[in-house]
This record gives structure tokens, sequence and C-alpha cells, in this order.
């Protein structure tokens, strides 16, 4: 979390660099899931501990791509640029739940799921403009470390429409790299029930998108980043608070009827 105050950035962090989870991908859906405190000989203890859930969706189709969050996170710090004059936030709860859809518009040529599920294979380089939008809530609160407008706690609702490119090079048969980046506008409010009644915010979002992969006939290797970066504060004075949640994978598969499998999912 990034929090700007009269100009002043403060960026709070969670103390884990590296957390145990479980994963799986079923047709063109990866479900990601990490929860505790992570890795406890990775960590600072300086820095103070971290409980995390982090639970994620990710859903490739042709056509559509679908994500889904579920995230809590207590336990921050902050420090200086050069990792120094730590100061730990025990208290700070960041709670986090969203959906986030696109519709993408070449997808007989351009596959996600060759991307970022490699069940397919696309043979060449390939873009495609993308559509679409997503609804998140955001709660943040602690007992006396976060200050927002004279409060202890912020809530945020906000939805909105988004619009961006995709594009897969296909450097040879075997090799490919993939991105995508997307921007869009917000609109929300600290309650659903509020939503119209009060001023309504103006928020940006970005979600960018990156892949790396190799393939053979009966196994594939690929690494992947996905980001999504909110802002549940926005054009205010006094405080702007940025969200900046990203997941890293690495995936290796290794397919039992090649052949088949190969010839079949190929594409053009």
């Amino acid at each position: 979390m990034e929090k700007e105050v009269d100009g002043e950035i403060k960026k709070f962090m969670p103390n884990t660099p590296m957390s145990l989870g479980f994963g799986v991908s079923m047709n063109n859906t990866i479900i990601n899931l990490s929860y505790g405190y992570g890795l406890s000989f990775m960590k600072n203890k300086e820095k103070g501990r971290t409980k995390a859930l982090d639970f994620q969706i990710h859903n490739y189709g042709r056509k559509f791509i679908l994500d889904l969050f579920v995230q809590n996170y207590h336990g921050f710090y902050t420090s200086d640029e050069s990792d120094k004059n730590i100061q730990v936030y025990p208290d700070l709860n960041i709670q986090q739940y969203g959906a986030f859809g696109q519709y993408v518009f070449n997808n007989k040529k351009f596959s996600y799921k060759a991307a970022f599920n490699q069940n397919e294979i696309q043979l060449k380089s390939a873009g495609s403009f993308l559509l679409g939008g997503g609804v998140y809530f955001t709660k943040i609160g602690s007992d006396s470390s976060f200050v927002h407008k004279s409060k202890n706690s912020l809530r945020n609702f906000q939805f909105g429409v988004s619009g961006g490119y995709a594009y897969t090079w296909a450097i040879n048969k075997r090799w490919f790299t993939s991105g995508s980046a997307t921007t869009g506008v917000n609109f929300g409010s600290e309650k659903i029930n509020q939503f119209g009644k009060r001023k309504i915010e103006i928020y940006p979002t970005f979600f960018p998108r990156i892949a790396v992969g190799y393939n053979k006939e009966n196994w594939s290797l690929g690494l992947s980043y996905i980001n999504n970066l909110l802002f549940s504060s926005f054009a205010d004075n006094n405080s702007n608070i940025g969200l900046s949640s990203g997941n890293f994978q690495i995936g290796y598969i290794w397919r039992l009827n090649s052949n088949p499998f190969f010839c079949r999912n190929k594409t053009i």
C-alpha cells in the first residue's frame, strides 16, 4: 500500500518475501492459494510479522478472461530507500475482494490460454485489443497506526471499465513471450448503499500481465506475473491511497498423451 500525504509517499509493505502456496490448473482455470506467515528463515525479524491469506482464480478463455481476488493481510512495515529506519505496524489490516473481466477481440489469432495456461500453442505472433471492467471492495483499518480523514479505517466500493492491448511474440516453434496492459476508470464511494447518494469518486486502475514460456511435444515450462493496481482514495488534497498486488508463478506441465495434445491445441 502507498499512502501519499501532502506530496510525501509512504509505502506500507507486508513482511512476506516468500510464502508457501497451493496452485492447480484445470482446463482454462488457474487457482492459487497461500496462507500463513510465510517462510520465517527468509524474513527480516525487524520488519515484524505478516499473516496473509491470498486466494486468486484466473480463467483464460479464447473470448473472455476472468480474474477473482480474495486478499487479507495483517501486519505491515515501512522503511526508507536503503531499507533502514524500519517502523512496524502490527495492527494494520488490509482486505480486498475483486472481480475483473475482459473481452478479447482478436480471439481467432491471439490466445491468452497459450500464454498463461499453455494448454494451447500459438505459432504466429499476434495481438488483440481488450475491453472489460471490474468491481472491487476494499477495507483498511488499524487500532491507531492508520489515519485517513481523522478515522482509523477506510471502506471503499468501486466499479468501472477498462481497455488495453495484449500481444504474444512467437519467437520460434518453442519459445514465446507475451504481455498485456489495461488501464481504466472506476467510480465508487465508501459504502454500496451510499452509492449515488453522496459524491461519487473517480479512481484510475492499471492491470499488467507478463509471460514467458517454452513448449515441447510432451512438456511445457512457463513463467508469468500478474499485477493489479487500484486506488482506494484518489484526487484528495490530504491523502491518496494506492494498493498494488502481484502474483508470480512458475509452471511445469507434463502431458501424458503428448502427440494428440500437441496437434489438437495448436493456434495458428
